[in-house]
C-alpha cells in the first residue's frame, strides 16, 4: 500500500469536496422530501435490504449512503476525505437519516473491523471509488474478510476502457498500469461542476467559482482482468458481471450524447464504447 499517495488524496479530496457541495442546493430538503442520488442500477443490484447493515466504502459526502439508509439498510460509511465526513454527517442529523460515517483510509478502518469482528452483510462501492486504491488485491481480501457468510460485494463503477481516454476523446493512457500511478499536479477536479447537472439530482443551484485544486492526487488504472482477479483472488464467488454503453452522471468527454435519467454517451455518429460495469460477488 501507498499510503503516502492516500494522504496526498485525502488534501486533494478535502479541498474538492468543498467545492462540489457548492453545486448543490439543499440536499437535507431533497432527501426529506423523498429524493434519492442512487440511480436505477445500484438499487436494482443492492435489492431489497431491509434490515441488512450495508458498509459503504469510499462513501464521499455520504448522499448515496443515505439514500441506500432510506431503502431500510443499517449504513456505514466510510471515506478518507474529513470534508465528505463532515459532510456527511451533518446531512444525515439535517435529513432525519440514520447512518454511522466514520473517517479512515480504509485499509487501516478495515484491518480495525476485522480485529473487532464487525461483520456486515453488503459492502458498496461505486462510480470513481476503485481507482483510490493503491493494492486492490488487499483491500478485496479486506472486504471478503467483513462480510457475513454469504454476504456480498456489490460495486458500480466507470469502465476500464472509457479511462484510456482524455477529455477529447484521445487514447492517452494505459489500459491496465497499476504499478505506476497517475499523478495528477492539479488535483482531484471540479468534476461535478462539468457533469451539467449530472450529478445533482436536485437541480444545481449556481455556478462555483472556476476552482484550481491546491493539492496533487494519485489514481491507480486497472483492467477489468485486475478488478475480477482481486475479487476472485478474494475467494469470493462471482454472481454478475455487467457493462453499460452510457455513463450514470459523470461527463467523461467534451463531446458526448445526453440520454434521460442524467446519462451521457456516445454521440450517434460514433461507435459506442463500455462506459460502466458492475459486479455482484457472494462469500461463501
Amino acid at each position: 500500500m501507498q499510503t503516502d499517495l492516500h494522504e496526498r488524496n485525502r488534501l486533494s479530496w478535502n479541498a474538492a469536496t468543498v467545492v462540489h457541495n457548492l453545486h448543490k442546493p439543499d440536499q437535507a430538503a431533497f432527501l426529506r422530501g423523498g429524493g434519492s442520488t442512487l440511480f436505477e442500477e445500484e438499487i436494482a443490484l443492492l435489492g431489497d435490504v431491509r434490515g441488512q447493515e450495508v458498509l459503504h466504502l469510499l462513501c464521499n459526502s455520504g448522499q448515496d449512503s443515505l439514500g441506500i439508509a432510506a431503502l431500510g439498510a443499517a449504513v456505514t460509511g466510510v471515506d478518507i476525505s474529513d470534508e465528505a465526513i463532515a459532510f456527511a454527517r451533518r446531512l444525515s442529523e439535517e435529513s432525519g437519516i440514520a447512518a454511522s460515517f466514520e473517517r479512515s483510509d480504509v485499509y487501516p478502518w478495515l484491518d480495525a473491523a476485522i480485529t473487532e469482528g464487525r461483520r456486515f452483510d453488503i459492502v458498496f462501492a461505486s462510480y470513481g471509488a476503485l481507482c483510490w486504491l493503491s493494492d486492490l488485491d488487499e483491500w478485496m481480501k479486506r472486504v471478503a474478510a467483513v462480510l457475513k457468510p454469504g454476504g456480498r460485494f456489490v460495486c458500480i463503477e466507470f469502465h476500464p476502457v472509457a479511462m484510456i481516454f482524455d477529455e477529447e476523446g484521445k487514447h492517452a493512457f494505459h489500459y491496465s498500469k497499476p504499478d505506476e500511478p497517475l499523478l495528477w499536479d492539479n488535483g482531484v477536479s471540479d468534476y461535478v461542476g462539468a457533469s451539467e447537472g449530472g450529478l445533482v439530482p436536485s437541480g444545481v443551484s449556481g455556478q462555483a467559482a472556476p476552482f484550481v485544486n491546491p493539492h496533487p492526487c494519485a489514481e491507480f488504472q486497472r483492467g477489468v482482468a485486475d478488478i475480477l482477479g482481486a475479487i476472485l483472488g478474494a475467494r469470493l464467488q462471482l454472481a454478475e458481471f455487467r457493462e453499460y454503453p452510457y455513463s450514470n452522471g459523470w461527463k467523461p468527454y467534451t463531446e458526448m450524447g445526453a440520454l434521460p435519467g442524467r446519462r451521457w454517451t456516445a454521440l450517434d455518429d460514433r461507435p459506442s464504447l463500455p462506459l460502466m460495469y458492475s459486479v455482484v460477488a457472494r462469500k461463501g
